[in-house]
């Protein structure tokens, strides 16, 4: 199942090759429903309910600039992941972390590595080009740098699809293959730069987290559209 192509399930496009295994991973989930469509934003609208989540983790801004510590070092570019197994937590803790930089003391180099230590372990779903691709290059990152720019970020609400709760609905037990759960997530950035200038951006972000039993959520692939 995951080495069709796009094509053949009617997607329509031509993602990166692991961006077509996650991809594929979760139309396991969404052909056993009927629901595929919905990953190309014509999904159906549905009102099952997912899982009972867990408690959620704290929404509030990250992104400023890296304090030192009694001892003197200085904190992590990008905090690492929370400690959480709830989809819903994580994919919100998921999309400030993605929103949230600080171009003025933090390289290129330095955003990416701390990126990656929120994704999955496990090769086969892990679509890190799709994570990779929402920071600037380096060429622009330096841009920013030059111009001071930093952002932080808030989270206003995450659910799952319609499609993909109906998906869990109809067939429970097809997400038990690789648990991977997708995400919608909703929220705002704060932007500043050198000289006071200053703005603010409502963003959205689909995004697909892995969650298995007794370990703790990592993020596995950034759609390429948002679901609703």
């Amino acid at each position: 199942m995951r080495k069709r192509s796009l094509d053949a399930i009617g997607m329509g496009w031509r993602p990166s090759r692991r961006l077509l295994v996650v991809i594929g991973a979760l139309a396991v989930l969404l052909i056993l429903a009927g629901a595929v469509a919905w990953w190309t934003g014509n999904g159906k609208h549905a009102g099952a309910t997912p899982p009972k989540p867990a408690p959620s983790v704290s929404d509030s801004p990250t992104g400023a600039s890296p304090t030192r510590s009694a001892a003197g070092d200085r904190t992590p570019a990008v905090p690492g992941p929370p400690p959480v197994s709830d989809p819903l937590a994580f994919a919100r803790a998921s999309a400030v972390m993605l929103w949230t930089f600080d171009a003025r003391t933090t390289s290129h180099a330095e955003q990416i590595a701390g990126m990656r230590a929120w994704m999955t372990p496990e090769s086969a779903y892990a679509d890190w080009h799709s994570v990779q691709a929402q920071v600037p290059d380096p060429v622009l990152w330096s841009r920013l740098k030059d111009n001071g720019q930093h952002a932080t970020a808030t989270v206003s609400e995450a659910h799952f699809p319609s499609a993909f709760k109906q998906a869990l609905t109809d067939d429970p037990t097809a997400i038990t293959q690789a648990y991977i759960y997708a995400v919608t997530v909703r929220g705002k950035t704060q932007l500043a730069w050198t000289g006071g200038g200053s703005g603010a951006e409502d963003r959205q972000i689909t995004l697909a987290v892995q969650c298995r039993p007794g370990t703790d959520c990592r993020l596995v692939a950034v759609a390429p559209r948002v679901a609703p």
